[in-house]
């Protein structure tokens, strides 16, 4: 099992975030369904995971090009799992894709997910590159208007309302580093291969 540890980085940003909407009240989002669940798999499966990933995490980048598909195609597309994505940015350029993702209809978040993870290298750690217009190219291209994009960016009520979910995490959870994982009701830290993670879930 591969772990990562941005248990500093993660108490570091999140702290300055929470800080920074300390006064923010109600975390109303201007699109309350950007605020819903965000999952892929059969509602009655009988085992939940939750991962809480960062959008600028490279080990969850590994683990949704290499482990994910794998469990897609073998527990979630099986019903034997429902996969429920739990948004856990570490610094300020995770929490914007966030926002934006979150503002596109449920059916486009996974793949769209999927699409940042993949191309990080080119908006989230190139240098001279305007971030936020690099991930409204991916936006566009997965069907969002740039009117929507804007919204989705100066959504406050979003972005307050996903920082205190990630608080919350942290103090259910004790969720400190990513990509972590819930499943059934237990923590684990890490990314990990199928076989280590077809372990963790009971029946699988």
């Amino acid at each position: 099992m591969l772990s990562t540890r941005r248990n500093l980085l993660t108490v570091v940003a999140g702290g300055a975030m929470l800080q920074s909407i300390g006064a923010v009240s109600p975390a109303r989002a201007a699109d309350e369904s950007a605020q819903t669940e965000r999952s892929v798999g059969s509602p009655d499966a009988k085992v939940v995971v939750q991962e809480f990933f960062s959008l600028t995490c490279s080990h969850c980048a590994a683990f949704a090009a290499t482990t994910y598909p794998v469990v897609k195609s073998a527990l979630i597309d099986t019903g034997k799992i429902r996969w429920v994505f739990q948004d856990y940015p570490l610094d300020q350029v995770a929490l914007q894709a966030a926002q934006v993702a979150r503002y596109l209809p449920p059916d486009r978040y996974a793949a769209f997910v999927d699409a940042l993870l993949a191309t990080q290298d080119r908006w989230a750690f190139a240098r001279d590159v305007n971030r936020t217009e690099e991930i409204w190219k991916t936006a566009g291209l997965a069907g969002m208007n740039r009117a929507t994009f804007d919204k989705a960016i100066a959504d406050d009520g979003l972005k307050t309302w996903i920082i205190r979910q990630q608080q919350a995490f942290t103090d259910k959870w004790k969720i400190d580093s990513t990509p972590s994982f819930v499943i059934d009701g237990k923590k684990h830290v890490g990314e990990m291969n199928f076989d280590a993670f077809r372990k963790l879930v009971p029946g699988a």
